[in-house]
């Protein structure tokens, strides 16, 4: 704690992804909103090339509003170099990277996949959101699914693609997916986020541009049936070991489905809350939500979506996104505003859920010792 008694967050934004951008919107938002009088916030910014930056200001840095500081980095890491920089851990110090608990709001692959949870558990800080191994299935869209399926949960069906598989005897393929899959199907990058490489699909000659596009930011491929006629519908879970569920939603794409155009660029998306749908309806949303929650082990925080049939008897899991958009104006924190959590007071729970799961698991044995 500070001499003031304030918690420090650093909150970690940027990184090495395809959703850098909708990273550094994310983390001003929790700047911008976090409660002052309760936390102090440490910016630790990650470039595209994987240097973290503390000093100066990492936000308007990686925004281009700041020149980038070439002062040593918050944990002293650099891919760029490939290797462990050696530097001063006074130095370090001396630079306020001394932090309580972080909120690392890196979407997509170095830091939604449980990369990022693996340092800051390496480091003993306490921070926001899934673990390790949740992180790391909640990102894999294909063993994500596998963990639904073997749970009970109702998923579209799925065919995973690997680039090697592509490259060795694309026809093959080809014709696994005209068997197995049929058209319309969508084309998505197993490991990635906010729609980046996801085609739709709606015949054959379609088929391999589509690929393509996902194997430039994945060497894995999902490839799911498409459905005709449903509703794309969300909900927010907030809890650790008793997760809550927020009340529904539903997305209206303004392209014929929600992709990173229609989520973004755009801007003619609509986002209706609550879903206009039967009562009963979404309990059963709410309930798969929890379930697919703690199917992967999450804890803190996640954003689970449906497809919904019009008549709302069909309901399947797409996917759960353990850290998802978390601007003023993204789902997550919308839906729980509309079920009676603030923005500022929601980071609040999220940063209290994580120093509670923090201190649980101080209290495990690290060691053994035969009596």
């Amino acid at each position: 704690m500070t001499q003031h008694n304030r918690i420090r967050v650093g909150v970690i934004f940027g990184g090495r992804s395809g959703e850098h951008e909708i990273s550094l919107l994310s983390a001003e938002s929790i700047i911008e909103a976090i409660d002052r009088s309760k936390y102090d916030i440490v910016q630790i910014g990650i470039t595209k090339e994987g240097r973290w930056l503390i000093s100066g200001e990492p936000l308007k840095a990686l925004k281009g509003a700041a020149p980038l500081s070439d002062e040593v980095s918050a944990l002293i890491v650099d891919p760029t170099r490939r290797e462990l920089v050696a530097g001063s851990l006074d130095r370090v110090a001396d630079n306020g990277s001394k932090i309580d608990v972080a909120i690392p709001i890196l979407h997509g692959t170095y830091g939604e996949d449980g990369t990022v949870q693996g340092l800051l558990e390496m480091l003993d800080i306490p921070y926001v959101g899934a673990g390790v191994l949740a992180s790391a299935v909640g990102m894999d869209k294909s063993v994500q699914k596998l963990v639904f399926a073997q749970k009970g949960l109702p998923i579209v069906d799925f065919i995973t693609v690997k680039a090697r598989a592509w490259l060795a005897d694309p026809e093959a393929v080809k014709r696994k997916v005209e068997d197995e899959i049929g058209f319309p199907c969508f084309i998505k990058p197993a490991c990635l986020g906010s729609s980046v490489g996801i085609s739709k699909v709606k015949q054959a000659d379609q088929l391999e541009p589509a690929i393509l596009d996902a194997m430039q930011y994945d060497r894995k491929i999902v490839i799911e049936k498409g459905l005709e006629g449903f509703r794309e519908i969300e909900c927010s879970i907030l809890g650790n070991d008793e997760p809550q569920a927020s009340t529904v939603g539903e997305i209206l794409p303004c392209n014929e489905f929600y992709d990173y155009r229609a989520k973004y660029i755009d801007g003619k998306s609509q986002a209706v809350i609550p879903a206009d749908l039967p009562p009963e309806a979404v309990r059963e949303i709410q309930r798969l939500a929890i379930e697919a929650f703690l199917a992967i082990d999450c804890s803190g925080m996640a954003r689970a979506d449906f497809f919904v049939s019009k008549d709302a008897r069909q309901i399947y899991v797409n996917e759960i996104n353990t850290i998802p958009g978390f601007t003023k104006i993204s789902m997550y924190p919308k839906l729980w505003e509309a079920s009676g959590i603030s923005y500022p007071e929601l980071i609040d729970r999220l940063i209290q859920l994580a120093i509670e799961r923090h201190q649980e698991k101080a209290g495990l044995r690290t060691s053994y010792q035969i009596e």
